[in-house]
Order: C-alpha cells, then sequence, then structure tokens
C-alpha cells in the first residue's frame, strides 16, 4: 500500500518516476530537508519576504549557524513576486532559489516557470514550496520546473496530519545530504546510509497509518481530479471575493481575480482587531476562520497588517459550498454593519 501511495503521489504531481517522491513527516519536514541538505557556509539563497515560517526559520537557523547569506525580494501590492527582482538578487554564490507556489496570506499564485528559468539559466536549484497548491491547483512536474518540491499531506491533498511528501528532480538527490540517518530496511550490514531514493531520506519507520489514509485521499483526488477542484474552488473564490469586497469597512487584501490565486481570502475589518472579529464569527456564527499572522510574518509587513494583528483569513476546500460561501458573507456584513 505504501508503494501505491507513493505512486499515486506521483502521478497526481507527474513526477518522473515514483521513486522521486520522499515521504516526510508533514511539509515543513519536506523543507527542512531539502534546506539542510543543500547549503553551506557562504552559500547565497534568494527567497521572498511572503514565505512561510517552514522556509524562513530554516533558512534564519542555517544563516546563524553557518553564516548562509540570504536575499528576501519583495512583491507587488497583491503579493506576487517580480521575477526580474529574483534575477538582480542572483549572486556568483547563489546556490538555491526558494518560493513558495502561492501565499498562505493573499493566495496569490507566484510565476515559477518564469522564477525558474531564471535560477536555472544562473546554475541554481529552484525549490518550491507548494502546501497551499497541491490538490488545489493541477501541478505537472514535467511542465514546472522545479528541482525540488514540498508539500504537506493534510491540506490540499486531503490526508491525516503528520504526512507530507518531497519530491526530487532526477539527480538533485546527489546534490542534497541526507538529514537524518538509521534504519531503512535495505543494505542493513553498512552503516553508511543508503545514497539512493526515496531510502536515503526516510530513514526510520514511516507514519504507516497516516500514508494509508493519504493513499485513500489520493484516490478520491484521482477520481474527482484535480482541474475539477480548481474549478469548483475558482467559483466560490470568485463568490466570496466580490461578497466580502462589497461590505462597507472591510478590505480584502490581495488578487482581486480569481485566476491568478488559491481559494485564501484574508481580510481586515475597520473598529475590528481580527482575532476579535474571527471570534465572533465562530461563536455567534459557527463559522471557523483563521486570524492573526499565519505563520508569514514577512507577507503581513509587505501588506501593512503586521502592526494590526493581522488578517482574518476564509479559505474554501473541495467540499465548501456556494450557500456556504453566502453564509459567510452575510455573516461578516451583519457584524460591520451593526448598529
Amino acid at each position: 500500500r505504501i508503494a501505491k501511495c507513493r505512486q499515486r503521489a506521483a502521478n497526481l504531481l507527474g513526477a518522473e518516476s515514483a521513486d522521486r517522491i520522499v515521504f516526510t513527516f508533514n511539509g515543513t519536514d519536506g523543507l527542512n530537508i531539502a534546506l539542510h541538505g543543500m547549503l553551506n557556509a557562504g552559500d547565497h539563497v534568494v527567497t521572498s519576504v511572503l514565505e512561510h515560517n517552514s522556509v524562513l526559520r530554516p533558512l534564519r537557523e542555517l544563516h546563524v549557524r553557518y553564516g548562509v547569506e540570504l536575499t528576501h525580494v519583495a512583491g507587488d501590492n497583491s503579493g506576487r513576486v517580480n521575477p526580474d527582482d529574483v534575477r538582480r538578487a542572483l549572486r556568483p554564490n547563489t546556490k538555491l532559489v526558494a518560493l513558495i507556489h502561492a501565499s498562505n496570506v493573499t493566495g496569490v499564485i507566484q510565476p515559477l516557470a518564469d522564477v525558474a528559468r531564471i535560477a536555472h539559466d544562473a546554475g541554481a536549484p529552484f525549490l518550491v514550496d507548494a502546501a497551499q497548491t497541491a490538490g488545489h491547483i493541477p501541478i505537472d512536474l514535467h511542465e514546472l520546473p522545479a528541482d525540488l518540491l514540498a508539500c504537506s499531506g493534510h491540506k490540499g491533498l486531503l490526508g491525516p496530519l503528520g504526512t507530507g511528501l518531497l519530491y526530487l528532480r532526477t539527480g538533485i538527490e546527489d546534490r542534497v545530504r541526507s538529514f537524518r540517518q538509521g534504519g531503512t530496511g535495505t543494505q542493513s550490514d553498512d552503516d553508511r546510509q543508503p545514497g539512493w531514493l526515496p531510502d536515503k531520506f526516510e530513514a526510520g519507520n514511516l507514519n504507516v497509518p497516516g500514508l494509508l489514509g493519504l493513499e485513500a485521499a489520493l484516490v478520491f483526488l484521482h477520481e474527482r481530479t484535480v482541474a475539477s477542484i480548481a474549478e469548483h474552488e475558482r467559483g466560490l473564490t470568485r463568490q466570496l471575493l466580490d461578497g466580502l469586497a462589497a461590505i462597507p469597512g472591510v478590505r480584502v487584501h490581495g488578487p482581486g481575480s480569481s485566476t491568478d490565486r488559491v481559494g485564501v481570502v484574508s481580510i481586515t475589518a475597520d473598529g475590528y482587531d481580527p482575532q476579535e472579529l474571527a471570534t465572533i464569527l465562530e461563536q455567534g456564527w459557527r463559522i471557523q476562520t483563521r486570524a492573526g499572522l499565519h505563520c508569514a510574518p514577512g507577507a503581513h509587513r509587505a501588506l501593512g497588517t503586521f502592526t494590526s494583528g493581522g488578517t482574518v483569513r476564509f479559505s474554501v476546500g473541495p467540499f465548501t459550498t456556494s450557500e456556504e460561501i453566502t453564509a459567510a458573507c452575510d455573516a461578516v456584513r451583519a457584524i460591520i454593519t451593526a448598529e
């Protein structure tokens, strides 16, 4: 069953073979494997201010511990990175370009193909954090020139917590040290970690119950198709954007279009702390959102929402209905316009 799960994940992402998929404990684990495994003292990394702490904190640790040099490029008003800014940030010692696929604050989808070409022209591998996109929009690694791609299993892939994966393009594994070492059930007479995939990065027992759940979720995604889920979520996101933007005193952050973003919509409201508004929505209307900085402080600094407590974030998914979107917009309107 684990082999089936690996093959289904490879098929979903368009990986060249199943052994290119390494199972991890979550998306953060996969990103740590890539970052700690690739970077050395004196290396330079180009990333963005919009990254999740899953990237920001490992990079900060590598900077403090080894002197890895970091450049964080900014985004525009919607949070989209300009590929030319990435090009200008490159140095002779740039060893990695790392970029989130879609912001977990504004939902904006980054121009990955352009950034990947720039990175590769400079001889730098390209790492993608796909935690907000895998399972929500189609990803085809035949078309997307990512060298490494990490995502969690419990978000768009609909699997249990404690699961995730890291994709490594053919040959890149030779440039990534094993993050942890231990038993693999193969070559047990050798005290060296195997150098082949997936064993190189799968030391110790995997979360087998979680991966069985992930495999069942991948079957569902195959049957429904990610393309149909993406279409469903785009329609709901358009409805949510229109409904929230029409409420006086509410500001919607990020792109106004539903075609260049995922179904993550952040708002602020005049006269309401984000935590206060989220609490009212949950306690008074049974609508769950997430308030705060969303583990992405740089994104909120760029939006100007850092010092005011962040935003209230709504998220749509494959099981969200149009009626639920209407109820959410009606609830926000009732709260904001109450006398």
